[in-house]
């Protein structure tokens, strides 16, 4: 996908983005591939790549969730800063919380932001099953999202403890979403929330199969959850 057909597909689903949007897009993919020299942030390199394997998919999930009427989104695990910061460019009123547990990846995104010149964004090193017990950060979240981190009952108990009721959960899933949706039933209702839809979608020219999950919190997470770092992946709740 190269810059004009991205441009284009967004603008098909009403995302109309201006010459500095679209700059920042150029900027985002010099920095990712110059800083991919000296740290292994991404195995897709090329541009056109880049444009739709991470940037178009990361837009993809405001094909389906309208993020013009919320704010504070934290994304978990974002890595290169994926999917959230592609929304910021294009939605640049979100304020946008990125936590991942590599020191390396927190260093990169501040560089990168500080090239953007992007506002409203902060960046915390840590482990998410930590981040979601602090006060300032529990239940606070209009949407907590997730791309390729976790099997869904893990990414659950990950995120909706950050998200505040009535508030979303959002995990962009490949093609085992479906297979994923039927594990987490469980974690769902212990964790607070509630099945809202999935909508599936495939990336244009390669085809590849595409789940956008979206949970509503309805009511607390109990405080016990998230369990310890680690204990997620060791016992989900399936």
């Amino acid at each position: 996908m190269n810059r004009d057909q991205f441009r284009q597909e967004l603008e098909k689903r009403d995302i109309v983005l201006n010459q500095e949007q679209m700059d920042r897009f150029e900027t985002y993919y010099q920095v990712l591939v110059d800083w991919n020299e000296r740290m292994n942030l991404t195995a897709i390199t090329d541009r056109e790549g880049v444009y739709l394997k991470h940037f178009f998919d990361s837009v993809s999930a405001a094909f389906h969730f309208d993020f013009t009427g919320v704010t504070r989104v934290a994304d978990i695990g974002a890595g290169a800063g994926f999917p959230s910061l592609p929304l910021k460019i294009c939605f640049p009123h979100l304020d946008i919380t990125i936590v991942d547990s590599l020191n390396k990846r927190i260093t990169f995104l501040n560089a990168l932001a500080e090239e953007l010149d992007l506002t409203g964004v902060s960046f915390f090193h840590d482990r998410a099953e930590q981040f979601a017990k602090k006060r300032e950060h529990r239940e606070h979240y209009d949407v907590v999202m997730a791309r390729a981190v976790a099997r869904l009952p893990v990414l659950s108990e990950l995120c909706l403890p950050l998200v505040k009721e009535q508030g979303t959960f959002l995990a962009m899933k490949g093609a085992g979403g479906d297979e994923e949706l039927t594990e987490s039933e469980k974690a769902f209702g212990i964790l607070g929330g509630k099945l809202l839809q999935a909508d599936h979608f495939k990336l244009p020219e390669e085809e590849s199969e595409r789940v956008i999950i979206q949970v509503k919190k309805m009511k607390p997470t109990p405080k016990k959850y998230p369990r310890k770092p680690g204990t997620p992946n060791r016992q989900p709740l399936v």
